[in-house]
């Protein structure tokens, strides 16, 4: 065992300027106060003391601009009384004309303006200006006890601290290391006093348990509040990113199952020097972390210890047991669907997978022999189910079916284990994680609860392959639909060439495919620059796939206005047509353009398009910001077809699942509805004009198949979606977040014949992917037209 050994959340040394402090040091600065945006009325340097009790009698603190001059001068605040034993000490400087919470009671007062967003503090033995100007002649003085140059500071330790503002100070993160990059972070000013107050009153640091710090619901009851005497034993580490830090777990816990043992410290971009195993003491500041606007978030929170100071009380101690996860370990039901925020409700871990992840938030779990239910992503995550059999789909996945089946057993894994070590297994739906897999959970707003893993179970390979569909015979029509995210011309040929095997190999050349997500020919730009045209961008994809052995595809597109289609900035992302013009005639009307819309015209005993392609009432505001239908029509063995392409608007804006808000409130679904109604309406006036049309809509409706949108469109029995006629195991073509759901469709008329339809799996379930879609296809004689 190691001797007791204090320590703050400390960085690696870096080669200095002076002789690190290991006792009382500066803590905070913070040079914003009264200035507009400002919270606190007043500047404020903040002591710390990692050490004994310290008299500060005779000692001062000085401030120096960023950028001083040969005229410039130390502004001094003498200091006087003492600084307790692990303690603070406030410092109040000069107060601004705004700002509305006062400092806690100071324990020096001065009259410094310090810059918000640039300067040098010093600690000093004396009270003497200080005469140095530059860092090493500062480096040089003997009376400098500790130093930090924030933001362009010429004087400073090392290397600058990050910029302060109005609105933040920089704060020390660890021990004294005379880097002052390494040492502090930029953050919400914190001011404390030597008593423990906070602004506004606050009191004394508060002794706690890890679970008094989580407590029985999702936020902590001691938010915002300091804590100490924080105990458990190290059980992992983050040590990349500007979100590091350490786990660690009470090995005394209490008998209540709501509340976890476990808890994650914060130390910004400074990478703890702790180790597994160690059992420390800590103190710091409850927060509660959102991804984004703490008041206006729809995800849940994470609860850590920000702030952090801590003790080395012994190391090389064993871990308490993680809790081993069951296939029936955790509940069926997600949450109390309450109607609003679940965040104050009592945690029911034995009745909601939500809740039972919320109390086991920090803690170390283990999964064994989990099968793979989402592949490996560019961001080196995998989903597993808990579960395998909750809702299996017939290729190893999990499938989700409905707005009340949710599939509770999926888990996020991701690693802790650096990269050098143990790469991240790269797996396909269908896989399996061999073996044990342990870490702490953690809640992520993309994904939700995860397994951050520090033992990485094996992989077993499920043996899922792309799937090939048949060819049509001579008498069938085989209408395909393919969203080929974002294609540009300016893409690679690689990924060019994957989509024209997929179409060739895959989908073995289908007679017409609609497509979504052709950008125009220099893509997402960022801006309006004015290219809309997408020729470049066809007769690149249309080359590929010649090369790979297809047809000689044409195509019909409309280019659209210029940045109001939605989709990548710049884009300007519409649908199209491909058509091997050696199995069926493409109908070419001209009048066809952005704004015009395309209406049905009866005539002689026969219906057409008035324009084809043609766009589907492209003004209408249901279609704002969002793709317009586009409608074409064929000839195939003498019979008339009319395919309708479509994207309709995104699932952007919608609550998640594994939110705060419970149920989720799915906004993207108004504009789909209306999208829904202007469709519909099209086909109802082309089944007026004929009732024995034969019609075929198909696209990324970007909804399920029990959606509101969706049963729009099948509403009487108008269309089939046939999606519906597999069996339920089959119903997906793409993978989010370990469920395969349903985003494209192809829907019917009544009059196609011998209806033959495919999900052609080739990207959703696999780690290499041309495209986050799968294709689907539909083979049919047409009927005879009236």
């Amino acid at each position: 065992m190691l001797a007791a050994l204090t320590i703050a959340a400390a960085g690696v040394a870096t080669p200095a300027l002076a002789t690190p402090s290991t006792d009382v040091l500066i803590g905070e600065v913070y040079g914003g106060g009264g200035n507009a945006g400002a919270t606190l009325t007043s500047d404020f340097i903040e002591l710390t003391n990692a050490s004994g009790a310290a008299s500060l009698d005779g000692w001062s603190v000085q401030y120096l601009p960023a950028s001083p001059s040969a005229s410039s001068k130390w502004q001094v605040t003498p200091l006087t009384g003492s600084v307790a034993a692990g303690g603070r000490y406030l410092v109040g400087e000069s107060k601004g004309a705004g700002g509305t919470v006062e400092l806690p009671t100071p324990d020096a007062t001065g009259s410094i303006a310090l810059a918000a967003g640039a300067g040098t503090v010093a600690l000093v033995h004396g009270t003497t200006a200080l005469t140095c100007l530059t860092a090493a002649d500062c480096a040089a003085d003997t009376t400098i006890h500790d130093l930090v140059g924030y933001g362009t500071a010429v004087v400073r330790e090392t290397n600058p601290a990050p910029a302060a503002s109005n609105t933040t100070s920089v704060s020390r993160t660890g021990a004294d290391t005379d880097d002052n990059s390494a040492d502090f972070t930029a953050g919400e000013p914190t001011p404390v006093n030597g008593n423990g107050d906070t602004p506004g009153g606050g009191t004394p640091p508060v002794a706690a348990r890890i679970h008094d710090i989580q407590g029985t619901t999702r936020v902590s009851p001691l938010k915002g509040q300091k804590v100490t005497g924080v105990t458990g034993v190290v059980t992992a580490l983050r040590t990349f990113g500007s979100s590091r830090g350490f786990w660690f777990t009470d090995p005394q816990p209490d008998t209540d199952p709501r509340t976890s043992e476990g808890l994650f410290v914060f130390t910004g971009s400074t990478t703890p020097q702790v180790a597994v195993g160690d059992a420390v003491t800590a103190s710091g500041t409850v927060s509660e972390y959102y991804p984004d606007d703490p008041n206006n978030s729809i995800y849940q929170s994470t609860t850590e210890l920000a702030g952090p100071q801590w003790t080395i009380q012994s190391s090389g101690n064993p871990l308490p047991a993680p809790t081993v996860i069951n296939p029936d370990t955790v509940p069926e039901v997600l949450a109390p669907q309450i109607g609003g925020n679940i965040e104050g409700l009592a945690l029911e871990p034995a009745k909601y997978s939500l809740d039972f992840w919320e109390a086991h938030e920090g803690e170390n779990v283990s999964i064994s022999d989990a099968r793979v239910v989402g592949p490996t992503t560019a961001y080196n995550e995998l989903y597993v189910t808990t579960k395998p059999n909750q809702h299996p789909d017939a290729r190893g996945g999990t499938v989700y079916s409905g707005y009340d089946q949710n599939n509770t057993g999926v888990l996020k894994v991701e690693s802790l284990i650096p990269f050098a070590q143990r790469p991240f297994p790269v797996v396909n739906t269908g896989d399996t994680l061999t073996g044990i897999t342990t870490g702490p959970v953690e809640y992520d707003s993309f994904g939700g609860y995860t397994l951050q893993a520090t033992v990485l179970g094996g992989v077993k390979d499920g043996g899922t392959q792309p799937e090939v569909t048949r060819k049509q015979r001579g008498d069938e029509l085989a209408v395909a639909t393919y969203n080929v995210e974002n294609l540009s011309a300016v893409d690679s040929q690689d990924k060019f060439d994957r989509l024209a095997h997929g179409i060739v190999d895959n989908l073995r050349s289908p007679d017409v495919v609609t497509l979504e997500e052709i950008q125009d020919n220099n893509g997402a730009d960022g801006n309006g620059d004015g290219v809309v045209a997408a020729d470049q961008t066809l007769q690149k994809f249309t080359d590929a796939i010649a090369a790979a052995g297809g047809p000689r595809y044409e195509w019909r597109e409309i280019d659209p206005q210029d940045r109001t289609d939605g989709g990548e900035p710049g884009g300007n992302i519409r649908v199209g047509f491909l058509f091997n013009p050696k199995r069926v005639s493409f109908v070419d009307r001209p009048g066809g353009d952005a704004t015009t819309a395309v209406s049905v015209v009866p005539e002689r005993g026969k219906t057409h398009l008035s324009a084809s392609p043609g766009r589907v009432d492209p003004t209408n505001a249901a279609w704002t910001d969002s793709r317009k239908p586009l409608a074409g029509e064929f000839v195939f063995h003498g019979q008339t077809v009319f395919v309708i392409a479509n994207h309709f608007n995104s699932k952007g804006g919608d609550q998640p699942t594994h939110g705060r808000y419970q149920p989720p409130t799915r906004s993207s679904e108004v504009q789909r509805g209306q999208q829904a109604q202007v469709l519909r309406g099209f086909v109802d006036q082309i089944l007026a004009a004929d009732r024995n049309a034969n019609v075929i809509v198909a696209g990324d409706l970007n909804d399920y198949q029990f959606s509101p949108a969706v049963q729009t469109l099948t509403k009487g029995g108008t269309l089939t979606d046939l999606i519906g006629t597999l069996p339920p195991s089959e119903r997906y073509s793409y993978v989010y977040e370990g469920n395969s759901q349903v985003l494209d469709h192809i829907l019917t008329s009544k009059s196609p014949r011998d209806v033959d339809y495919d999900v052609v799996h080739i990207n959703s379930e696999f780690a290499t992917q041309a495209s986050d879609h799968d294709p689907q296809i539909v083979r049919f004689k047409p009927g005879v037209c009236s």
